[in-house]
């Protein structure tokens, strides 16, 4: 955990005034890495209203705490599997009002497929190895918690980069489907204009002809983002 201690003090005064007030419960059966999240986020303002060490421990917890956001590691007792991400599914299914961001040892497209389903409101796969990135981690809680979502960059790079039939990423230019994999990871306008050192309102004009490529027109820009999403990872399955 010398890396994730290291990066607490990168935490700056935009990053707490953010997630100010977001309730998080952590589920991770090691206990050192579960105490060294909660204190990452802890320090960033975040409140940390329950932590658990197994799937079912995690489910209580959720269900008393009605957290904002739950952390949930993807293999834990009692099988060492699947465990976390079978709960985080049912937290989703139960109670969707509590968004959940899965975190992975290690880059399973199948996991995110089942964690998303067919709603990818309120929901984040990330790699374990992004928590160190402490900025990063808490606003991708908070997007996820303002019903956004958050995907690992990896996850999406591979989504983007296959070869499929009928494919209906297909309709976009490359600069289109390098906006869509900013959206998809999470990224606000402009944090996307930010990346592709061009203007907001020219990303506003690219997000455009991808809703309308896609034949998402006629919805509310922030829903449009989540079925945007949706529809690339749909396409890599």
């Amino acid at each position: 955990m010398s890396a994730v201690e290291t990066d607490l003090g990168r935490v700056g005064r935009d990053t707490l005034d953010s997630v100010a007030g977001l309730r998080v419960v952590i589920a991770e059966d090691q206990v050192l890495l579960r105490q060294g999240i909660a204190r990452l986020l802890a320090d960033a303002g975040i409140d940390v209203v329950g932590q658990a060490g197994d799937a079912e421990d995690l489910m209580r917890k959720v269900r008393a705490h009605r957290p904002d956001v739950a952390v949930v590691d993807i293999q834990m007792p009692p099988d060492h599997t699947d465990d976390g991400l079978r709960a985080a599914v049912a937290i989703r299914r139960e109670l969707p009002q509590v968004a959940v961001v899965v975190l992975s040892q290690f880059l399973e497209e199948r996991y995110a497929l089942e964690l998303v389903g067919d709603e990818a409101r309120g929901v984040g796969y990330l790699l374990k190895d992004r928590i160190v990135d402490v900025p990063s981690f808490t606003r991708a809680l908070r997007r996820v918690a303002s019903g956004g979502s958050a995907l690992d960059p990896e996850v999406v790079a591979r989504m983007v980069g296959r070869q499929r039939t009928d494919d209906p990423l297909d309709r976009l230019t490359p600069r289109e489907r390098e906006v869509l994999s900013l959206m998809a990871e999470g990224h606000s306008n402009g944090g996307i204009a930010a990346e592709l050192r061009v203007g907001v309102p020219a990303v506003e004009k690219h997000a455009t002809r991808i809703f309308t490529k896609l034949g998402l027109g006629e919805q509310p820009n922030e829903h449009r983002r989540v079925k945007a999403v949706l529809t690339l990872l749909r396409a890599g399955s």
